[in-house]
């Protein structure tokens, strides 16, 4: 950690201004010191008193000078690199760190402040980012857009169907991203309106399970439910919470090879705030520990080459900000080549 200038001057002059005080202080007593016990060393009977009377100023400085910089190393220097790790944060430099290894007393104190100051630093990252990833997910619509109607205006592509069902398909493409970058806006700030019904778990469940049960046969996967209470009702945004769940459930279909099984399962939570838990597992590719954390951040990809434009890349993140809408919770639990499983407590 580097020390401005100014701070380092002041720090230079307060250190020398401590150390000519000591001195002068030192001075004074023990010039007192010899002074009285010359003026006493006639009587010898009283010459050790007062020399132990004359002496003990000046190992009550000596002592109280260690001291004090005891407390110094102990105390004052963690904290002064505290404070100048928060005038850094003030100042916009998210990368500053506190060592943490010159104070047990404040080891704790300090690691929290680092983990702190770490997530803002991923945070702002995050959204200086988000400019750069939402130019390139329009980039290859809207270029793809402009070269098919430019093919046509100048006589290269004939204005036929599978040419206008093409551009059609970028422009449906380029409408669900805005909606979704808007729905996830609305949601992080808490201006996300929900329409909460009641209803039974198994309905929602079953409907989703039509949905996609010819999509999960074509592909020769297993798709099977296991609702625990056929009676177990909830109150939610029935629609929100489909839409979330069927997420999901798209992904879990685009990782699973043929042969494989997605199960969707509901049973007790954990706790008497959120008694319904929703789980979706398949026994996919799984994903790795190192990206777990990172799962649920806007336009996050594991596979950086991939080039799907079929998904938006904001699925997982809407469906953490709809959760939290809800109240409710969502985890994740996976290892490399034994599936996933997204657990949801409402």
């Amino acid at each position: 950690m580097t020390t401005s200038p100014p701070k380092r001057r002041r720090v230079t002059r307060a250190l020398a201004f401590t150390i000519f005080f000591v001195f002068t202080a030192l001075l004074f007593i023990g010039g007192s010191a010899a002074l009285l016990y010359l003026l006493f060393s006639q009587y010898s009977g009283v010459r050790n008193i007062w020399l132990l009377l004359c002496g003990a100023p000046v190992v009550l400085v000596v002592f109280g000078v260690i001291i004090i910089f005891n407390l110094y190393t102990r105390f004052g220097r963690p904290l002064e690199d505290l404070f100048n790790a928060i005038n850094a944060v003030e100042e916009g430099n998210l990368s500053v760190r506190v060592p943490e290894k010159k104070s047990d007393m404040f080891s704790d104190l300090f690691k929290r402040f680092n983990k702190m100051i770490g997530e803002l630093e991923r945070a702002d990252k995050q959204r200086r980012n988000l400019t750069a990833d939402i130019a390139h997910e329009l980039r290859t619509p809207l270029h793809i857009i402009q070269g098919n109607l430019e093919g046509v205006l100048d006589g290269v592509y004939q204005p036929t169907t599978e040419h206008i069902k093409d551009t059609l398909d970028e422009t449906r493409l380029l409408t669900r991203l805005v909606n979704d970058l808007q729905t996830l806006s609305l949601a992080e700030t808490g201006q996300l309106p929900l329409h909460p019904t009641r209803f039974l778990l198994a309905d929602l469940i079953q409907d989703l399970t039509s949905s996609f049960s010819s999509q999960a046969a074509s592909q020769g996967i297993d798709l099977h439910t296991h609702i625990a209470n056929p009676h177990q009702e909830l109150t939610a945004d029935y629609d929100r919470l489909n839409q979330v769940i069927s997420n999901l459930i798209s992904n879990a279909l685009r990782h699973t090879p043929e042969g494989g099984t997605i199960s969707i399962e509901t049973g007790s939570g954990s706790s008497e705030e959120r008694s319904v838990r929703i789980t979706v597992k398949d026994t996919g590719a799984g994903i790795a520990s190192e990206d777990i954390p990172f799962i649920f951040d806007r336009f996050w990809r594991a596979d950086k080459s991939r080039s799907e434009r079929t998904h938006s890349g904001l699925g997982l993140a809407i469906a953490k900000q709809l959760i939290h809408a809800h109240g409710g919770t969502i985890e994740v639990q996976s290892e490399v080549g034994n599936g996933t499983t997204f657990i949801i407590e409402l």
